[in-house]
């Protein structure tokens, strides 16, 4: 295994660590001597840092591999779901934001999915791209929101009205390349 997989491998193992940082009741909300919001939003940066990297990696030492291509984008659909179905069970994400942002993840898989199973790839669109980026600041905001820095929770609702309108765009841009694609 490569290391760009390896990093695609390690981020999936990071998300059943971010999740019980973010949903244990901690004695002192501290984890060794941290608040148990810094150390999650910092996994969560962390899993997110790694979507970047192997993709870097993979693409300058030339590592680009199936499995690759299969992995990556599960490990970002099952960090994004796991940190926002965290959210809304500590309330500080609405349930019906967080269902229609990650419907559109489902839908854009099925798309991209159904096309592949046809022999066409639908790459990642810079639509895409902004949503993920929206996503990870979001979810950072909204974890160091909630009770360790309040200040931050409006800035971070704002932001997670960014990503529903990210996740809509980009999810009816998908939507029109697949038409396109299919219909020829």
């Amino acid at each position: 295994m490569n290391l760009p997989n390896s990093l695609t491998l390690g981020r999936i193992f990071l998300i059943p660590l971010l999740v019980v940082v973010l949903l244990t009741r901690f004695e002192g909300r501290m984890i060794l001597g941290v608040r148990k919001e810094l150390v999650g939003a910092l996994i969560f940066v962390l899993a997110a840092g790694t979507d970047w990297l192997d993709g870097y990696l993979a693409r300058r030492r030339g590592q680009v591999t199936t499995l690759g291509q299969l992995m990556d984008p599960l490990a970002d659909k099952l960090l994004i779901t796991a940190a926002f179905v965290s959210l809304v069970a500590l309330d500080l994400a609405p349930a019906w934001m967080v269902a229609v942002i990650l419907g559109r993840e489902l839908g854009v898989t099925v798309l991209r999915s159904v096309a592949y199973s046809r022999g066409v790839t639908i790459a990642a669109s810079p639509l895409g791209k902004v949503k993920m980026v929206t996503e990870v600041v979001a979810i950072v905001l909204l974890i160091l929101g909630g009770d360790y820095l309040p200040q931050l929770f409006v800035v971070g609702q704002v932001a997670l009205w960014g990503v529903l309108v990210a996740a809509l765009l980009s999810a009816l841009d998908y939507y029109r390349r697949f038409s396109h694609v299919i219909n020829r």
